[in-house]
């Protein structure tokens, strides 16, 4: 800002002053910068993995208090020896074969007790004789079987990741994505979704991994067009062939004693019937 100083009658000339205002500024004030808090690092919980060093057999059915494991004229199989040899539990002798086994041999009754037999770490002929027994189940056997806690539980931790991801899927899709898999498994459509949804939650936990394969194959797309296909009057499926509804035309003969949409849905999965395919979705997506 300019001021002057105004003239006198007969003064001097005064000098213009010239006055400017400078504006200071105040210092900006940073806020503070708060520290970061560590990253807290998760303690490491100890654990020691218990190694089994005794192996355990159970006869899953009821055996009674005690169940006597046959042993005069085992027979089976030596995949060393290329020949079908006779076994014995002799605990005196180092080996199973009866070929191999002294005089003095004495046969030990194997017994069962409550459904459990247990054979310690310092019984390897005993150990054999029961993995290569033919009444073992791994052999082919119906009466007892192996322990592996560690294995059973890799399964039934597997079987229970498949039953939460099948529920998940009949939880999660699109009512259009789950319809295709109901017709598959011959869920009825035409009822209420929480119907249809509730039926194929059945299917899921009792036919848990075909039911999750099923919306990746396509089988099942390809029955759900061929049934829509009838359904909308596209297709006529007869006992002796599959035909154009509106033309009568033959499309494909169906063997005898066999199911109409079975065949039209293998055709159509061929190179040759791929065509066919192509014009009944064309026509189903012109219905809307």
């Amino acid at each position: 800002m300019t001021k002057q100083v105004k003239k006198g009658s007969g003064q001097p000339k005064a000098q213009e002053i010239s006055v400017e205002e400078t504006t200071v500024q105040a210092p900006v004030m940073e806020a503070p910068v708060k520290p970061t808090a560590p990253v807290k690092k998760r303690r490491t919980i100890k654990r020691t993995e218990t190694l089994l060093t005794n192996a355990e057999y159970e006869i899953p059915k009821s055996a009674g208090i005690v169940f006597m494991l046959p042993q005069k004229g085992i027979t089976v199989y030596d995949s060393e020896m290329d020949t079908v040899r006779e076994m014995r539990y002799c605990p005196n002798e180092p080996s199973i074969w009866a070929d191999e086994q002294g005089d003095k041999a004495r046969k030990e009754t194997v017994a069962f007790r409550e459904g459990k037999l247990f054979v310690r770490r310092d019984q390897p002929n005993l150990k054999k004789f029961m993995e290569l027994h033919p009444m073992n189940m791994s052999n082919g056997g119906t009466i007892f079987r192996e322990v592996n806690k560690k294995k059973d539980a890799e399964v039934l931790l597997k079987r229970e990741f498949e039953l939460s991801e099948a529920i998940s899927l009949v939880r999660d899709k699109d009512i259009n994505e789950l319809l295709p898999v109901a017709l598959y498994f011959g869920i009825n459509i035409n009822v209420p979704v929480s119907e249809i949804r509730y039926n194929l939650l059945n299917v899921a936990k009792s036919k848990t991994q075909a039911f999750i394969e099923s919306f990746d194959s396509p089988q099942v797309q390809v029955r759900s067009s061929i049934q829509q296909a009838k359904d909308y009057q596209i297709l006529n499926l007869k006992s002796n062939g599959c035909y154009w509804f509106d033309s009568n035309s033959l499309i494909v003969s169906v063997p005898v004693g066999q199911d109409p949409l079975d065949t039209m849905v293998r055709f159509c999965l061929t190179e040759k019937g791929s065509s066919v395919l192509s014009l009944v979705e064309s026509k189903l997506d012109k219905l809307g």
